[in-house]
Formats: C-alpha cells, sequence, structure tokens
C-alpha cells in the first residue's frame, strides 16, 4: 500500500499494497455510488414501464442490466474478516483480495459493467495493478464523478507501481506521470475531491524530495477540504513530517 508514511524514491522498496485513504480502498468508496446507480435504474426502468409503454426493449435492458448489477452487489456486500474477531460471519472473505477477486468473477460471470473506477479499483486490491491501470485509462475521459474517480485511480496505480519498480530512472518517470495525473484529476476549483486531488499532488512531490512545493499543495488541500476532518488530519500528518505547523 503506497501509505501516508515518508517513501525515499532513491531506494527499492518491497511492492505496496493498493493506497487506503481513511482505511478503505478506492474500491469500498466507490460500491456505494455503485449501488445508488442499481437503485437509480430501477426507478428509471419503473417510470418508463408507466408512461412508455412503447418503449419496452430499452426497459429490457435495464432491467436485464441491474438484475446482473444486483447480484454482484449482494457478493459485495459480504464483510472482510478481521482477523481474531469472534462476531465475524463464516462466509466474510479473507482479505480484501480475496474479496475483489470474487466480485471480478462474479461480474464477469454476470456479463455485468462495473464501470472503469470501480472496475479498476478492484484490480488494484486484487493486486493486478497493470490491469487496473489500463482499466482506469478506459474511464480517465468520462464526464463527471466517474472520470475524476478514474483519474484518482490512475494516479495511485501509477504510484504503486512505481514504488515497486527497482529502477530509479523508471520509478522516477511513473511518479511525474502520476503527479500529472492527479494535476488533471479534478480541474475545477469547486469540483468534487478537487481537495484530494492537491493533496496526492502534495504526496507524490514529498516522495520526489520537493519539499516547498508539497508544502504548498498540502496548505491548497487544507482550505480546499476544511470540512473533511479525515482529509485535515492526514494533512496535518504530512505537513508535521515536512516540519510544518
Amino acid at each position: 500500500m503506497a501509505d501516508d508514511k515518508d517513501m525515499d524514491v532513491s531506494k527499492p522498496k518491497e511492492p505496496p499494497k493498493p493506497v487506503h485513504i481513511g482505511g478503505e480502498s478506492l474500491a469500498d468508496r466507490i460500491l456505494p455510488h455503485l449501488k445508488k446507480i442499481v437503485i437509480s435504474v430501477v426507478v428509471i426502468a419503473v417510470v418508463l414501464s408507466v408512461f412508455f409503454g412503447i418503449r419496452a426493449w430499452r426497459q429490457s435492458k435495464q432491467a436485464d442490466q441491474t438484475e446482473k448489477l444486483a447480484k454482484v452487489m449482494q457478493l459485495a456486500q459480504r464483510k472482510v474478516a478481521t482477523p481474531g474477531a469472534p462476531d465475524d460471519p463464516k462466509d466474510a472473505f479473507a482479505d480484501t483480495k480475496a474479496r475483489a477477486a470474487a466480485i471480478l468473477d462474479e461480474a464477469a460471470k454476470q456479463g455485468a459493467d462495473l464501470g472503469a473506477a470501480l472496475k479498476g479499483g478492484l484490480l488494484l486490491d486484487k493486486g493486478d495493478v497493470d490491469g487496473a491501470i489500463a482499466e482506469y485509462r478506459r474511464g480517465i475521459g468520462n464526464d463527471g464523478f466517474d472520470g475524476v474517480l478514474a483519474r484518482e485511480g490512475l494516479g495511485i496505480a501509477l504510484e504503486t507501481k512505481a514504488m515497486a519498480e527497482k529502477d530509479a530512472a523508471a520509478r522516477q518517470k511513473l511518479l511525474e506521470e502520476a503527479l500529472a495525473t492527479f494535476t488533471t484529476m479534478q480541474p475545477k476549483q469547486d469540483g468534487p475531491r478537487r481537495a484530494y486531488a492537491l493533496y496526492h499532488q502534495g504526496r507524490i512531490q514529498q516522495v520526489l524530495g520537493k519539499s516547498t512545493e508539497a508544502k504548498a499543495l498540502f496548505e491548497q488541500a487544507k482550505t480546499a477540504g476544511a470540512s473533511s476532518s479525515e482529509l485535515a488530519q492526514l494533512i496535518e500528518k504530512r505537513l508535521a513530517s515536512l516540519g510544518a505547523s
């Protein structure tokens, strides 16, 4: 996992696990949105079936996709076991990697389209970094929140690959590509996850040894994400590690 600890770009590291922010993977954060999508599609299908009977064939397609997503969602709702916890259900997944693999398998079986952002996050959780990068690239041009999440995921996947790279030049190139991706993640000043885009940029600048640039970005992220106590804590830790108050 590319975590919130200081990282030295000059030395090769053990291959990290996918980045988690606030204890959740990107897939964890996107799954609730998939649930909303399923509900929305159901509502739309019902409304259309009442008022536009002649479009039944379209509704049939929507209903089919909804059913497929619903089956995937049932699997996604299962917990990941906490080692030693007595109250874990017997059908809990052993870890996030096992859960991601199971969800991807079920989605493939159902022929369900999870979207680039969610599928990329699951591939990253599974440990397939190159697969995640390819999937995220498929969605980086999407409009709205989906595109933001795909670009965020791509930056994290590139960072993850960089920190597993033993060749210093290759690692530097991947980190710079991750930085460029985070820069384009959310260009709108008031857009969703703008503060996280700035925070990610600051993290990469810190890894690259550019402390001044990192501090400035963390301060911008703190202002942009003033309503998020989770992000504020992450930023304060970063600033403290850079010797800032």
